[in-house]
C-alpha cells in the first residue's frame, strides 16, 4: 500500500485527507507540525507528501526546502494561499503540484496517482540501469563495462 505523507495544521483538512485517500487505497501518516514530519520523512520516507504552505512555527516552504536537502519524494503544496505568485513560487522551488484550497478530493487523488506513476516510471528506469552477474557489472546508462572493478572496453 503507498503511503502519503499528511502535513497541515488543519486537523479537519487532516481527517478529510485522511478518509479520501484510504478510501482510494492509501495508507496515510499525518502531521500538525513541520518539524516531526521533517524527521519522520528522513527516518521513513513515504511515496508522496501533501504539504500546507502556511503552517505556524515552520512555514511548507521551509519544511519543503529541508526535505529537499535528503529526498527527493514528490511534494504537492496543498494551500489557501491563492495568488497566482504564490503558485509561481512554489512550483519555480521544485513542488510537483500546487493545489489550491478548497479542493476535489477527486481530483487531488487523480493528481496523485499521475504523479506516482511518473515517479514509478522514474524509479524502474534508475533501477534497471546497472546489471550486475558474479563479477561483471553493465552500467547501461554509462555504457561501462566491469569485469571484476576493472574496465573493460566494448566496441560500438
Amino acid at each position: 500500500m503507498q503511503k502519503i505523507i499528511l502535513i497541515d495544521d488543519d486537523q479537519n483538512i487532516l481527517t478529510s485527507l485522511e478518509m479520501a485517500l484510504k478510501s482510494a487505497g492509501f495508507s496515510t501518516n499525518s502531521f500538525t507540525d513541520g518539524l516531526k514530519a521533517i524527521d519522520y520523512v528522513r527516518d521513513n520516507g513515504g511515496e508522496i507528501i501533501l504539504l500546507d504552505i502556511k503552517m505556524p512555527r515552520i512555514d511548507g516552504l521551509e519544511v519543503f526546502a529541508r526535505i529537499r536537502k535528503y529526498s527527493d519524494i514528490p511534494i504537492i503544496f496543498l494551500t489557501s494561499k491563492d495568488s497566482e505568485m504564490d503558485e509561481l513560487i512554489g512550483l519555480r522551488i521544485g513542488a510537483d503540484d500546487y493545489i489550491r484550497k478548497p479542493f476535489s478530493h477527486k481530483l487531488l487523488v487523480e493528481r496523485i496517482k499521475s504523479i506516482l506513476r511518473r515517479s514509478m516510471k522514474k524509479t524502474q528506469k534508475i533501477e534497471t540501469s546497472n546489471i550486475t552477474l558474479r563479477d561483471l557489472s553493465l552500467d547501461r546508462q554509462s555504457m561501462l563495462c566491469k569485469w571484476k572493478d576493472n574496465l573493460i572496453e566494448l566496441t560500438s
